[in-house]
């Protein structure tokens, strides 16, 4: 699998980071950050959390210029991420272990599917905003924005520092990805198995149920039959005969495009 999070991620891991700042848009505020856009995350195609899959990079900073930073990925590849004064730069809250708005840092895909469709118990700490020079080589970042896979860089709309715990947990559900839980856009649903484009390697994934698999939408407890292709899904369970059996499914609806939601910040170009 290769660095990118979100055709990429992050996801595992990017997709936790990504979710981190999707999920708490609303709360921070386009005010929060001097070097702030609008941080809409519905974009491209309109998939709220899927659109940032593939658009985002995850690794360690190696070098720190003036107005970007080079990276390198887990898999060895160096990205270098462009940033401007619309690029929103923040920093992961220290001692956010787990995903955010999870009471005792639970981890897991589940965890993090309530986190992105804004549920949670208890205060989330928000991301604070930084300076570019205070992310340091040596530092974990995650980027998400216009992404040039042939020159290997990115135009960041956002970055963010991530705290080392988090990192570690990214890593780990990366590797497990497909293992342990799946998550992207629904697109089909026949007798029990339900067809997914995977979120983090876009690729087809076919997610089994049972009479053993519970359903939720937000808080809601709902069934199979109440989930429909479009929507975006998390998925924790287990592959077994060589089918991933789910234990766990979150369903996530749509953006709604008529919300109100304000365009998204210009991008600095690759260069």
């Amino acid at each position: 699998m290769s660095g990118k999070l979100f055709g990429l991620l992050v996801a595992g891991a990017v997709a936790l980071a990504g979710a981190d700042l999707i999920g708490q848009q609303g709360a921070a505020g386009a005010g929060q950050n001097q070097n702030a856009g609008s941080g809409q995350w519905q974009g491209g195609r309109g998939r709220g959390i899927g659109a940032f899959a593939g658009r985002g990079i995850l690794g360690s900073v190696t070098e720190v210029a003036a107005d970007h930073y080079t990276i390198k990925t887990d898999s060895g590849e160096v990205y270098t991420v462009h940033y401007s004064v619309n690029t929103r730069i923040m920093k992961q809250p220290a001692g956010q272990a787990g995903p955010p708005g999870q009471g005792g840092g639970r981890r897991g895909a589940s965890a993090s599917a309530a986190s992105a469709d804004g549920e949670g118990g208890g205060e989330r700490p928000q991301p604070q905003a930084i300076k570019p020079a205070d992310i340091k080589v040596g530092d974990f970042i995650t980027a998400g924005g216009e992404m040039d896979a042939a020159a290997k860089s990115i135009g960041a709309i956002f970055i963010l520092q991530i705290d080392p715990e988090r990192a570690k947990q990214m890593r780990e559900m990366q590797a497990n990805y497909g293992k342990t839980w799946l998550a992207g856009r629904i697109t089909g649903i026949k007798d029990t198995t339900i067809t997914i484009e995977g979120m983090v390697d876009h690729a087809p994934h076919s997610i089994v149920v049972d009479e053993n698999t519970s359903f939720r939408q937000r808080r809601d407890a709902i069934t199979l039959a109440d989930i429909q292709p479009g929507e975006q899904l998390r998925a924790e369970g287990a592959v077994k005969g060589g089918v991933f059996v789910a234990s766990t499914v979150v369903a996530m609806q749509p953006p709604n495009r008529e919300d109100g939601a304000p365009p998204a910040a210009s991008q600095p170009k690759p260069q």
